[in-house]
């Protein structure tokens, strides 16, 4: 099972509930369970986990290079650029590697094979092992200042197994990476606050996971009691369920802030998470 955590707005909690949810299901669980940090321009997993790294790999995209001596300059590679990553002007071909993709269409397209594509990084992408408690560990590094998370998103996504648990920590917000960090998991679980704020991305990110991909969804509300009602009343009307609440607790800021994960600040919660995944299931199988 994948399980996306994801938040719409950024600090609600997302990473708490990711982390303690994984570390809870490694120790009660029997299937294996593995850990994915997705937020590759800030991942931040690693700061909660007995965590070692075994293997690094160099990610990158594709990027177009043009043999001058073979164009033509017909410009059938610029019209079949979504991203307008490549433009022909008069004998001039320009490739603009921060909008490139890596989709190839254009050495695919081109009458000439003039067309080549070479590897340009933008990160890499780490494998590891959490000692205690027991589980896989996978994350992508994006490089600073590279334009786009999605690829590398993806790439992670590819490799994923699919058998036991898997929960992946999906970045803030409602953009692409964010769809590319849901696409094709089992669940989805947002994590939000009891405030006008938190209840205006959560209704952007479940219109996401529920109409425009399909995917089941449940709700977390963290800080529970601080805020209005908003939140609750959303939730009712559009029969999404709340699958836990997480009240404000000053033990809960104080461990995060000395980089202690939830479950082990506050032990009880261990068999709160694994119920959560219970219901995660149920909702699945509903």
């Amino acid at each position: 099972m994948i399980i996306t955590v994801a938040s719409g707005k950024g600090g609600t909690g997302k990473t708490t509930v990711a982390v303690s949810l994984a570390m809870a299901l490694a120790e009660e669980v029997p299937e294996k369970v593995m850990l994915v940090d997705a937020d590759v321009e800030e991942p931040n997993d690693h700061l909660f986990l007995d965590l070692k790294i075994e293997r690094q790999e160099t990610f990158g995209l594709l990027i177009p290079h043009v043999d001058d001596e073979k164009c033509t300059y017909c410009g059938e590679c610029a019209r079949v650029c979504q991203f307008h990553a490549i433009a022909v002007l008069g004998q001039n071909v320009m490739v603009f590697p921060e909008l490139c993709h890596g989709c190839g269409s254009c050495a695919l397209v081109c009458p000439e094979k003039a067309i080549t594509e070479e590897l340009s990084p933008t990160g890499v992408i780490e494998f590891g092992r959490v000692e205690e408690p027991p589980m896989d560990f996978m994350r992508g590094i994006l490089n600073v200042g590279e334009a786009s998370a999605t690829p590398m998103i993806r790439e992670l996504k590819h490799r994923l197994r699919r058998e036991g648990i898997t929960v992946i920590d999906a970045p803030p917000g409602n953009s692409c990476p964010v769809v590319e960090s849901m696409r094709k998991s089992d669940f989805v679980l947002l994590v939000t606050e009891p405030t006008p704020f938190g209840l205006h991305d959560l209704k952007a990110a479940a219109t996401i996971a529920r109409e425009e991909m399909g995917l089941p969804v449940g709700v977390i509300i963290n800080r529970d009691g601080i805020g209005d009602e908003g939140v609750e009343r959303f939730c009712d009307e559009e029969g999404i369920p709340i699958l836990m609440r997480i009240p404000m607790d000053r033990r809960i800021a104080e461990a995060y802030s000395e980089g202690i994960p939830l479950v082990k600040a506050v032990p009880g919660y261990r068999k709160a998470f694994v119920a959560l995944y219970r219901s995660i299931r149920q909702e699945v199988a509903a």
